[in-house]
């Protein structure tokens, strides 16, 4: 069993050993789609295979289509070279459910891979003919956060970038310079309609992706370099659109366990390939069973009918609910709180915490008890519903092998949206008190006490990369497990990052907060096994 079309399609054990294996007329959706493009995918990882590549192929599977996708790498270039076409394009999702089960499927709906590399000159031109094509509808994206910046940590615009403002869009460098030239591209072929759609988990991302492409439009209709009317084009949303959405869906790194239940099924050559660019990438990937996507319906040339395997497409203001409800309120601040915590006392698994009472209470407590009270309903998602999905099924899940390492990442620019916003609306209520917030409270001083490195047991643990880290670090810096009887000293040197809005969201000084969250702290520094007799003392 290998993993191509002519395995696929001929070996009956895929079926034999449980793969879903489409029914669709591959060649034919391959033909039609190279003819007629409607959907052009940009970020070959994980998240794309597990999610926008499946939902394609239901529509396919169900006939609510007859094109399937185009997907397109522009960081990475070996990811397809070595991955994609290796394989036909195909590959395995293999979907892992909280009862311990898996689904396994062949995802067939790539008709055709591409790199965006300006420098390849075949590779190029066949990405100008797709855009130039009256059918294509829209591109989506998943390529980070990061790939939408134009600039340094220092606000210096990026070298690449800045070559690409005065060269115009001939042959970019930079990755938004490339989408940038093909839209260019679709403009001189007579102003031809479309959607660009960031799917990435980021804050009012559509904008993000406006602001980038906008950027080159302006430098280029200024200095000559594309014809005047190629700004108007970008900033009229009748023509080329930029919605917002909501993306939630776990996929973590393809993992050995379901390795080893694929080899045992006897598929082949699973091994996986790290690119010179030290990306990790299997045949297969990964993921939760649980999804949720939600986009701003905003399509100038007309969408595929993605309502009908579980889009929900809706209007800006609903969008920006969802994603509240889940950033701010139902998902990642019990994320974080895991995160924090699970660090401090060992933990390598996110699910082994929900098996722990103490940690489990905590994130009930926050999300139920803290968030609910002030969560955006967004109408399309009942608030509880999906806050049970999270405590009950997804955190829970012990086949998805997320780590409390990679979610504690970067939290000095999590804690801010995730918990301050909670904290500014008990602020602004007529009816609650912004001074019964106890646990919210007990995780940011359980992030002091993670920035000292130091797990319960006294020993010292690496902390996960932040950009603030160096900084955060220094209020902490010279505190140590026992300091009894210097509250003052300790207040004294962890007040100005309590009252740091940039951080928290709000001044926790003037919020009334911050004597709570240093009593907590004390605690949690008391010696040896303080944490979880800390976490003890108000959730067991």
């Amino acid at each position: 069993m290998k993993l191509n079309a002519q395995s696929v399609y001929t070996d009956k054990s895929w079926k034999e050993k449980g793969f879903f294996v489409p029914t669709f007329d591959r060649e034919e959706m391959i033909k039609k789609t190279k003819e007629n493009p409607k959907w052009v995918h940009f970020g070959a990882g994980n998240i794309f295979r597990a999610f926008q590549a499946n939902l394609s192929q239901r529509m396919l599977e169900n006939g609510d289509d007859e094109i399937g996708l185009t997907v397109v790498e522009g960081f990475d270039y070996e990811i397809i070279e070595k991955m994609y076409r290796p394989h036909d394009n195909l590959s395995l999702l293999v979907t892992l459910k909280a009862d311990g089960s898996v689904d396994k499927s062949v995802i067939a709906s790539i008709a055709e891979s591409c790199i965006l590399d300006s420098a390849n000159e075949e590779e190029f031109k066949r990405l100008k003919e797709i855009f130039s094509k009256d059918s294509l509808q829209m591109a989506t994206f998943t390529i980070t956060e990061k790939g939408y910046s134009l600039v340094n940590g220092k606000g210096e615009t990026l070298p690449a970038v800045a070559d690409d403002f005065a060269n115009g869009p001939v042959s970019p460098k930079s990755y938004i310079g490339k989408v940038a030239a093909l839209l260019y591209e679709r403009y001189c072929s007579g102003q031809k309609k479309i959607a660009m759609v960031s799917t990435d988990n980021c804050s009012h991302n559509g904008d993000k992706l406006f602001a980038a492409v906008d950027a080159f439009a302006r430098k280029w209709t200024e200095n000559g370099k594309a014809e005047a009317g190629f700004l108007a084009y970008i900033e009229d949303e009748s023509k080329v659109s930029f919605p917002w959405s909501m993306i939630d869906k776990i996929t973590p790194r393809p993992d050995d366990s379901v390795n080893e239940i694929l080899k045992k099924d006897g598929v082949e050559e699973l091994e996986p390939v790290v690119t010179s660019m030290k990306t990790w990438v299997a045949p297969f990937v990964n993921a939760e069973e649980s999804e949720y996507l939600v986009i701003e319906d905003k399509f100038p040339n007309g969408r595929p009918a993605l309502q009908k395997v579980g889009v929900i497409f809706t209007d800006k203001e609903t969008v920006d609910k969802v994603e509240r409800m889940k950033v701010c309120t139902c998902l990642n601040p019990l994320h974080t709180a895991l995160a924090v915590y699970g660090c401090i006392l060992g933990y390598e698994k996110i699910s082994d915490e929900m098996k722990d009472g103490e940690l489990s209470n905590l994130v009930k407590k926050i999300g139920y008890d803290e968030g609910l009270p002030v969560v955006t309903d967004p109408g399309v998602i009942k608030p509880s519903e999906f806050i049970d999905t999270v405590v009950n099924v997804r955190i829970p899940n012990v086949f998805m092998p997320d780590t409390p390492q990679r979610i504690a990442t970067d939290t000095s620019q999590k804690l801010a949206i995730r918990f301050g916003e909670t904290i500014k609306a008990y602020e602004a209520s007529s009816d609650l008190d912004v001074k019964s917030l106890k646990f919210i409270p007990l995780v940011q001083a359980g992030w002091l006490r993670y920035l000292m490195g130091v797990n319960d047991e006294g020993e010292k643990f690496e902390i996960s990369p932040d950009p603030l880290l160096e900084k955060a670090q220094g209020f902490v810096n010279g505190i140590s497990l026992g300091d009894a009887g210097k509250a003052d000293e300790h207040k004294a040197k962890l007040l100005p990052l309590l009252k740091d809005k940039t951080i928290f969201g709000v001044d926790l000084e003037e919020a009334g907060l911050s004597d709570l969250v240093l009593n907590y702290f004390e605690q949690l520094i008391a010696g040896k096994g303080a944490v979880r007799n800390t976490l003890k003392k108000y959730l067991a």
